[in-house]
């Protein structure tokens, strides 16, 4: 009889039903095969492995190659409920690494809603050897670990928005290790090293006096920065409030920001030297051009609009000299009717005003100027001045390089080189050619008034240093309130710039004080932090005093700094060492250390002298 689905034999469907058993009993033996292949792997009652470590993160170095960020290795401990057949020994033994009771431990296990559990987050590198210790002897079946990259800042708040950090998958999310991201995270190896043109002792001087300001002046914020003008390197930038990346939850935006780069202003009157830089070089005036300030400066356009801009006093008949040492707005608004709108304009661009300067860092301004066409009839008197002109700290220091460098431009630059993690260059990093932006002859009169606002009757005499010449501006600057839309009477911008030594700059200091409380004037509250800086950064960098001769100074002034222990075949006594002299010895494959607390070692294990093997766990702790 036929089927009414076709005519399909008895013998046919057998023949199906025997190849239909052959299928599974050739799947079930491969599954089989795979299970015993990973017992033999793993060791007795293992079920699945660990996963593979990560490729380990390279460093983030200072220009003298002292650590700013560096790979820590860390790990989840999991459980599968299924797999677990001994909970009472598997609770045991994890109690004493896990800190917490056995009972808590099976209990979590056995009373699991899911088959994967997490046992403890993020353990430390002593933790996962005494595990996978215990995995390859066959114990703590049904339990593996997820390892995870972890990420050291052992300067913590230092340099903190330049460095920034990592998230929870060790991807760069902000600052260097965000635009370095390719060349840190490496590809299944371990990956390159970024050497920074920072000079963390510099670093560190610049944060304790902008601390200090910031403290003194209840300021909403501090800028400070310190700039080789030769080659553009970023010796220190202090951006405060700042952060610690190592605990990067508790931080805020605000604190997380890096100003110098991103934030835009108004100069003030730091910005004179570039105006009249610009009107000197294009023949505008002379050095012996003189204006008359008495107190304002005034003009009626051909429409009947009447410009008036107020100065600090009368100062009579000035030269250009005279408007940048008593910082004279009325004669910097005269001056800067001498020259036509589109050439002033050009000069101000050519110092790179309202462009980004390349530097390497990410998000960073372009700042603004408005274009010609969108200038009032009082837009270049005001420009002239600092104002009606936004800038970030960055341009402001390559502007500055110009002045320094006898006309020539050096863009700043942070990153010095990328290395690979044997410590052998793969390439330098270049923010941009140098270029002649002004002559030498305007550059150097700039200069030589500047060093006059160092004396009795200049606006930042306070930055004097005895036996030192220096080059300074000071600047205050009314901020625009964001609901008026118009100056705002009680929020400022306090600054200060300064070249030293004036007759050859190697180093540039500008320090900016936002909103401060009280006294609001650059030269009164930025110019003494300029002066502490130079102090304290003068003799350590090298940089020869106006009466001592440069033979006297050696070429270069380190700061002591202690050694590292020498490791032999036995444990040395770490007693004593600081935790920042031991942090090389972190990125040595052949060590495992482990450091708790912070400061000074006071107890270590094991004693020195031990005999030190390949699986010896050194712990330090530190007061």
């Amino acid at each position: 009889m036929t089927s009414p689905y076709g005519s399909h034999s008895p013998q046919k469907t057998s023949w199906r039903f025997i190849t239909l058993i052959v299928a599974v009993i050739v799947v079930a033996l491969a599954l089989l095969g795979r299970y015993a292949y990973l017992m033999l792997k793993g060791g007795a009652g293992a079920i699945s492995q660990s996963q593979e470590r990560p490729a380990e993160r390279g460093p983030i170095l200072d220009r003298n190659g002292r650590v700013l960020a560096l790979y820590t290795g860390l790990a989840n401990v999991t459980a599968r409920q299924s797999s677990v057949e001994d909970l009472e020994a598997v609770g045991e033994e994890l109690a004493p690494l896990l800190d917490q009771s056995a009972a808590a431990i099976r209990d979590r296990i056995s009373q699991s809603s899911t088959d994967f559990l997490y046992l403890k987050k993020q353990i430390d590198e002593s933790t996962i050897k005494l595990i996978e210790e215990a995995q390859a002897e066959g114990r703590l079946q049904g339990v593996e670990l997820e390892y995870i990259p972890g990420r050291i800042y052992p300067e913590r708040n230092l340099a903190s928005q330049i460095i920034g950090f990592v998230g929870d998958e060790n991807k760069g999310l902000e600052g260097i290790e965000y635009v370095f991201e390719k060349d840190l995270s490496g590809t299944g190896e371990k990956g390159n090293q970024v050497i920074l043109t920072i000079d963390i002792n510099v670093q560190y001087i610049l944060e304790q006096i902008a601390e200090g300001t910031l403290r003194e002046t209840g300021a909403e914020s501090v800028m400070f920065v310190a700039m080789d003008p030769r080659t553009g390197d970023i010796l220190g930038s202090a951006s405060l409030p700042n952060y610690d990346p190592n605990n990067i939850r508790s931080s805020t935006e605000t604190q997380r920001m890096n100003r110098p780069v991103v934030w835009a202003y108004e100069p003030g009157s730091v910005f004179k030297i570039f105006s009249l830089a610009t009107l000197l070089d294009r023949g505008a005036i002379g050095t012996d051009t003189t204006f008359l300030c008495n107190g304002y400066y005034e003009h009626i356009t051909s429409g009947g609009e009447r410009i008036r801009i107020n100065c600090l006093g009368a100062h009579g008949r000035v030269t250009a000299r005279d408007i940048i040492v008593v910082s004279c707005n009325a004669g910097a608004a005269y001056a800067s009717d001498q020259l036509g709108q589109e050439d002033f304009y050009e000069g101000l661009r050519s110092f790179g005003f309202g462009s980004r300067t390349l530097s390497g860092f990410p998000g960073e301004t372009a700042g603004f100027m408005s274009p010609v066409d969108r200038w009032s009839g009082r837009s270049k008197q005001t420009i002239a001045i600092g104002q009606e002109i936004s800038v970030s700290t960055l341009q402001v220091l390559q502007a500055a390089s110009a002045i320094a460098n006898d006309g020539i431009l050096v863009p700043p630059r942070v990153v010095s080189r990328i290395a690979s993690p044997e410590g052998n260059e793969i390439r330098s990093w270049d923010a941009g050619p140098a270029r002649q932006v002004i002559s030498p002859d305007t550059a150097r009169t700039i200069r030589s008034a500047m060093v006059d606002v160092t004396s009795s009757i200049g606006t930042g005499w306070r930055a004097n240093v005895e036996d030192l010449s220096l080059a300074v501006k000071t600047g205050t600057a009314q901020i625009v309130d964001p609901e008026t839309h118009s100056y705002s009477d009680t929020d400022h911008i306090a600054s200060c710039i300064a070249l030293l030594p004036a007759e050859s700059p190697s180093l540039i200091l500008y320090m900016v004080i936002v909103k401060p409380k009280g006294e609001i004037y650059g030269g009164r509250i930025a110019a003494p932090a300029i002066r502490q800086a130079a102090e304290s950064l003068v003799d350590y960098l090298g940089i020869p005093r106006g009466l001592n001769p440069l033979v006297l100074h050696s070429p270069q002034v380190i700061l002591p700094q202690e050694q590292t222990p020498v490791i032999t075949n036995v444990v040395p006594d770490f007693t004593g060492f600081s935790k920042r002299s031991l942090i090389p010895l972190f990125l040595r494959d052949d060590l495992h250390i482990e450091m708790q607390g912070e400061g000074w070692v006071r107890r270590q294990s094991p004693s020195p002298g031990t005999p030190l093997g390949p699986g010896t766990i050194i712990y330090l702790e530190f007061e």
